[in-house]
């Protein structure tokens, strides 16, 4: 059975969704939610995805992510996979922790409403998985973006992005009054039958008009490179990585000479190397080589003998 494409180009917005293993739960309780959202916290860093929603269930989550660059992949391989490594060490588990491959609608971002449709849907899964009473608020469910929509902007976090969504609502400003109209016309909405509408999310691989879809579609086939994962996302990637290093490099007065004659666990090489896992997303592998540190498990040490919060599941995390 072929694998479903991975379409990537800067700008991309996309619902991922990703299920546990056997449908078994991934968020045993609260700590395990905030151990998610502090691994995509870290995850928006090296990435600079901008969040539009979330929504964490018992034994899937769903995100609503923009990604500026072309780094979906490489930013959810490093997601998942240092959620699984703190959640197994946490409950004292191994093993995989999500089913498969996640999913990824890509959605049109044009101001059409799929934007909206989409960050709707994710919104409203609690409520079709009957987790609230009628009587509930939609707020009252703690672990989706939704409250924080309702909420000043010092009080949400800063990878979270509203702006979007509330002009596709109409909304131009994030004010009490232009939030407290959001809540009350969700609310309303929660009410609604939308199975029509959200049936394209659930079944679709592409939320939007048929100019987008077709374009989407003549990207894959003429620019496989770009569109495909594993192509052409890399080299960007790594790209970003080398001028870090240059730029480590040039600010210790170090030439390439240096990183040979110099012993593996030098200060210098474990900063530069703290610097490339805290924004980036290169293995261990790559920045033990690079940096000619040695094996990644040295690397691996090294980090974390300076208390710097460095999860890997091998040596290619």
């Amino acid at each position: 059975m072929s694998r479903q494409l991975r379409i990537e180009y800067p700008g991309a917005i996309y619902h991922v969704m990703s299920r546990g293993n056997r449908r078994e739960r991934i968020f045993r309780d609260e700590t395990d939610r905030r151990l998610f959202l502090a691994a995509l916290e870290a995850a928006v860093g090296k990435t600079q995805w901008q969040v539009h929603a979330y929504c964490l269930m018992s034994n899937h989550f769903h995100l609503v992510v923009e990604t500026p660059q072309a780094n979906l992949v490489a930013g959810m391989k490093w997601l998942l996979g240092v959620y699984t490594k703190r959640f197994n060490i946490r409950h004292q588990l191994c093993g995989h922790l999500f089913a498969g491959r996640y999913q990824a609608l890509v959605v049109d971002g044009s101001g059409n409403g799929y934007l909206k449709t989409v960050c709707d849907y994710v919104h409203l899964n609690p409520v079709r998985a009957k987790l609230l009473s009628l009587r509930a608020p939609l707020r009252s469910f703690g672990w989706s973006s939704y409250g924080l929509y309702l909420v000043p902007p010092g009080q949400r976090p800063k990878w979270l992005r509203v702006d979007r969504l509330l002009g596709e609502w109409g909304i131009p400003k994030d004010r009490a009054a232009g939030r407290a109209e959001f809540e009350r016309r969700m609310e309303q909405r929660r009410g609604e039958d939308l199975g029509a509408e959200f049936k394209p999310v659930e079944r679709g691989w592409c939320l939007g008009g048929e100019c987008f879809r077709a374009e989407l579609l003549e990207a894959v086939a003429e620019r496989a490179g770009p569109s495909h994962y594993g192509t052409g996302r890399p080299e960007a990637v790594a790209a970003r990585a080398e001028r870090l290093v240059r730029e480590g490099m040039d600010a210790l007065g170090w030439i390439d000479e240096d990183l040979a004659r110099r012993r593996k666990g030098d200060p210098g090489k474990v900063r530069l190397a703290r610097q490339l896992r805290a924004e980036t997303t290169m293995t261990l592998h790559w920045i033990a080589t690079r940096l000619q540190m040695g094996r990644w498990t040295y690397v691996s040490n090294l980090l974390r003998e300076a208390d710097e919060p460095v999860a890997c599941v091998n040596s290619e995390d």
